[in-house]
């Protein structure tokens, strides 16, 4: 119940900070994570948080592009008469797809901006420690984290720019039926129907190895 009371204040606390000091959410980041930091909630756990919805976000997208690529499939059998209202139905699939991309992206960065400030914090806190071993071994347990986030966030990157083909065509396919409503649009939407499909493929696998890498992430930094 604690946990879930946290999850639920964050966004309204953050809200109401920003608010207070007229900054932007950059501007008012370190702010924000004092104020976390003051409920019992650091860095690490925003960051967890945010990788987990930079994997959701990825889960969502890939079900969203399966579904606008079922529809293409499904407009390039259609009759000549059916042809605005395959448009109406293509052109939502495409808006949603470009929607989804955008929050896969938003969550990547809101992952680098926390992941940046727990490093750099960690880093100066090295300087605190007394004792040696601790902080050799604190600053090795940095260079491993640091480490499988840097292979977690290639990863993520990676899945993000296989999206911008697939948006490519499916926006291109997308005018060229609204700008031609008739038979020899269809025919073309057939042609590039492969390239679509071979696309999202990629873009899938690349997700699924996305999604398999975050939530490594999080298993380990848990421990």
């Amino acid at each position: 119940m604690k946990k879930n009371i946290r999850h639920f204040l964050r966004p309204i606390l953050q809200m109401l900070i920003c608010a207070a000091v007229g900054l932007s959410f950059s501007g008012c980041s370190s702010t924000y994570y004092s104020a976390m930091e003051k409920v019992g909630i650091h860095k690490r756990d925003i960051m967890v948080s945010r990788v987990e919805k930079a994997r959701d976000s990825q889960e969502e997208a890939q079900e969203q592009f399966k579904s606008a690529l079922e529809q293409f499939d499904s407009v390039v059998s259609l009759k000549e008469t059916d042809l605005k209202k395959a448009y109406d139905k293509l052109n939502a699939e495409y808006e949603d797809s470009n929607e989804a991309a955008e929050e896969v992206s938003m969550r990547i960065d809101k992952v680098e901006e926390v992941s940046e400030a727990l490093f750099e914090e960690w880093e100066e806190e090295l300087e605190l420690y007394q004792n040696r071993d601790l902080r050799r071994s604190s600053r090795e347990q940095l260079r491993k984290t640091k480490l499988r986030y840097r292979e977690m966030l290639a990863n993520l990157h990676r899945a993000e720019e296989s999206m911008e083909p697939v948006l490519k065509i499916f926006r291109d396919n997308v005018l060229f039926l609204k700008h031609n409503l008739n038979a020899q649009a269809i025919g073309s939407l057939q042609g590039e129907f492969a390239q679509l499909q071979g696309e999202i493929d990629v873009l899938i696998k690349r997700m699924n190895v996305a999604i398999e890498s975050s939530n490594s992430f999080i298993a380990e930094i848990r421990r």
